[in-house]
């Protein structure tokens, strides 16, 4: 024992002997005394064990659809299980957070991890989504997200690095930056619906409006850009509904600053556009629900020009700002 009251290594009682009080009260009153590797495995043990606590007590009730909060519940609890220690929050971003969500919304998530995956934890990860996909669950085939390392996520910077990614409709992981993004972040850190975590607004550091701004603009244009030089690659009917959509809302969000939803987006377009696109907004609403079979469609010839132009339309808007 030395001056402090604290046990060297040789007298200290294996951390696996100790209960969880005694292991925090170690860690909290001997900063700097304990052996790095002792302090280390006492920090490792108590985080495991919070973890496993949250699993068992995991009960959630995020969204107004109990069969998509068991999903979730499915959903999370298997991803902590994998992650250990290494888990750090799991989110709803997207409609669910922003509001104006309906049966046909995809559900957007986001998970926080202190570090990159290992090879082995995006296998485990990898099998765990097939098993959600095959749930017996229309949710279950409409989870969208992507696994952040806290460091990544904190900084609000433009698409520079690929996440493991899960897109909707599918039951396997690729590497992409569709939810690296300053939007995605302003999103999670001040709407963001927590499923297991700290409050996100720890998480994300603040966002300015001109961000927002520069980010969106630069979607709008780049995006539009892509569309108009090769038509073909959206010309289904899920893609006519959702280019007209989004970018009625990416002008929406431009205008005031932050981040909303689709359908305020839609509102907004309608009451402030000109009215020669209220019609093809109103269709593209109607036209939401089922859209694993409206992507097997071929777009309506005329619908789809249309659509073209709106885009055009709206690029020239954006250039206003």
């Amino acid at each position: 024992m030395d001056s402090f009251g604290i046990p060297d290594d040789s007298q200290l009682e294996p951390v696996h002997e100790l209960d969880d009080e005694d292991r925090r009260s170690l860690v909290r009153a001997s900063p700097g005394r304990l052996d790095p590797g002792v302090a280390g495995l006492l920090r490792f043990i108590l985080k495991q064990r919070e973890v496993a606590d949250s699993v068992n007590s995991l009960s959630m009730q995020p969204t107004p659809y109990p069969e998509l909060n068991n999903v979730l519940v499915e959903l999370v609890s298997g991803i902590m299980q994998i992650l250990g220690s290494h888990f750090t929050g799991a989110y709803l971003q997207g409609s669910f957070a922003v509001g104006d969500f309906d049966e046909w919304s995809d559900v957007d998530f986001v998970v926080v991890l202190e570090d990159e995956l290992t090879s082995e934890q995006v296998n485990s990860l990898q099998a765990l989504h097939g098993l959600i996909f095959r749930l017996e669950s229309y949710w279950a085939k409409h989870l969208e997200g992507s696994y952040f390392p806290s460091s990544i996520l904190r900084k609000p910077i433009t698409r520079s690095s690929e996440l493991w990614y899960l897109d909707n409709g599918s039951s396997n992981l690729i590497r992409s930056d569709h939810c690296n993004t300053i939007l995605v972040r302003w999103i999670i850190r001040e709407k963001g619906v927590v499923l297991a975590g700290p409050p996100p607004l720890l998480l994300v550091d603040p966002i300015s409006t001109d961000m927002l701004r520069r980010e969106i603009s630069g979607e709008i244009l780049m995006w539009g850009q892509h569309i108009l030089d090769d038509p073909s690659l959206y010309a289904n009917c899920f893609y006519q509904h959702y280019i007209v959509l989004n970018f009625a809302r990416m002008l929406h969000d431009l205008h005031r600053g932050y981040p909303g939803s689709k359908r305020e987006g839609a509102e907004w377009a309608k009451s402030t556009l000109d009215p020669r696109w209220s019609d093809i907004i109103d269709s593209t609403w109607n036209g939401r629900p089922k859209p694993e079979e409206k992507i097997r469609q071929t777009a309506d010839p005329a619908a789809y020009d249309r659509t073209l132009q709106f885009v055009q339309y709206i690029m020239s808007q954006c250039r206003a700002y």
